[in-house]
């Protein structure tokens, strides 16, 4: 099961990145942002509301409201406002290489904040496709970014590491504050949240002048057919195999982007060594998240971690709201 879901959501982000990047030529990043996000709540409300059996939990969810505003703020305001601002500043394949960090940082928050334990096979696999992630967006992304000052791109720099890091965090805290509920249960509050958020931003600072009923058409449909379906599986992956394992798999994103782009005519064909990085990358990925698993004993008390069952790696913490 776990495989056909981590497949299944590459393809989905895939598509959605490709569909994006046709949709911000005439509306504003933020708008399709806010938009697609507004879309998704939607929909997956309208999946939950037909499900009976899921109100009691969908009502748990909306009654942890300092659970669902942080994890809307952390994987939604936060991310797509520090990588979309970065972005403006320092070009799309800058952040591109920086938010490809993210295997790493979910890596290294896990451990320092959450004591998950680490193995020498996780490291180098986080290594290799970080390093290949790295080398792809020197050998092909970084042609047709414009020069920028020392203090702009600090800038930018620091905006997309912290969009970065916000949705890694992201991933624990949905752990904590959500494990006991599942992701369509869940979504619901933290989509909306997320949306009222990013649609004040969007109406008070960007002008909304151009954007046409076509447009608004093609962010409705990114949002529910792409964007809706990803939020489920990611989720039900950051519940059962954790956020190291999502993060890592989707690391493969960017690659099946720069095919897409190839096969649609939108860019030339990838070279050889672009080639090599794609292969590297995915080997680095199966090493991260690939090896057998033991059963081990629970463990048990606040901040403790079950390496077992459904919500393997889940911090148990007590008395989250």
């Amino acid at each position: 099961m776990v495989p056909a879901l981590s497949v299944l959501m590459v393809l989905l982000l895939a598509a959605g990145w490709l569909m994006s990047a046709r949709l911000v030529d005439g509306v504003p990043a933020l708008a399709v942002a806010s938009g697609r996000t507004a879309a998704s709540f939607l929909a997956i409300s309208a999946i939950a509301a037909l499900r009976p059996r899921s109100w009691p939990d969908v009502r748990k969810g909306f009654g942890r409201p300092g659970g669902f505003v942080l994890l809307a703020f952390l994987g939604f305001f936060a991310y797509y406002s520090g990588t979309l601002l970065g972005i403006g500043r320092i070009g799309a394949s800058r952040v591109g290489l920086i938010v490809s960090l993210l295997p790493c940082v979910t890596f290294v928050i896990g451990i320092v904040a959450f004591g998950e334990r680490g193995t020498v096979r996780k490291v180098c696999g986080t290594l290799l496709a970080v390093a290949a992630a790295c080398g792809y967006a020197v050998a092909d992304g970084a042609g047709g970014d414009a020069a920028a000052d020392g203090a702009t791109l600090s800038a930018g720099v620091l905006l997309a590491l912290g969009g970065t890091f916000t949705y890694a965090l992201y991933g624990y805290v949905y752990r904590q504050r959500m494990a006991d509920i599942s992701p369509l249960a869940a979504l619901p509050a933290i989509t909306g949240a997320g949306a009222v958020m990013l649609g004040l931003t969007t109406a008070v600072f960007v002008p909304m002048g151009g954007v046409t009923a076509a447009d608004w058409g093609g962010v409705a449909l990114l949002g529910a057919g792409l964007t809706a379906p990803v939020f489920l599986i990611s989720h039900e992956l950051i519940l059962r195999k954790g956020p190291l394992h999502t993060s890592a798999v989707a690391l493969v994103v960017p690659f099946l982007i720069r095919l897409g782009e190839w096969a649609l005519g939108w860019a030339g064909a990838p070279g050889p060594l672009v080639l090599v990085l794609i292969v590297a990358c995915s080997a680095g990925v199966w090493l991260t998240v690939g090896g057998s698993r033991r059963a081990q004993t629970p463990a048990t008390g606040s901040g403790t971690t079950d390496d077992t069952g459904e919500g393997a790696g889940v911090p148990q913490i007590r008395g989250t709201s």
